[in-house]
């Protein structure tokens, strides 16, 4: 992912609410699952980790994006930003197109 399509997608996200919430349990095979569903249904997903969570949100980031197959867009203080492109019929985002080197 260019920088530019990651600044779209911090974009999109500023004004997106979050839809999960990471709590005491922090990271279970649920939670992931659920993840990877809303991935697969809007592609970008905000998720708000709360203060009862131990765990650092940029290593659970990393660690969501690896078990889903997505791209960490921004971790900003309790704030995830996860992003997975859809398949080509129910692309939802359509990204600005990476430079190509000549």
């Amino acid at each position: 992912m260019t920088s530019k399509q990651r600044a779209y997608l911090k974009g999109i996200a500023m004004t997106t609410d979050p839809i999960l919430q990471l709590g005491k349990n922090c990271l279970t095979p649920e939670f992931e699952k659920a993840v990877d569903e809303a991935l697969e249904a809007r592609e970008l997903i905000k998720i708000s980790v709360l203060q009862n969570c131990d765990d650092d949100p940029l290593t659970m980031a990393r660690q969501l994006a690896e078990h889903t197959r997505s791209e960490v867009v921004q971790v900003i203080g309790k704030k995830i930003v996860l992003y997975r492109e859809g398949k080509k019929d129910k692309k939802k985002i359509q990204l600005p197109p990476a430079k190509k080197k000549v």
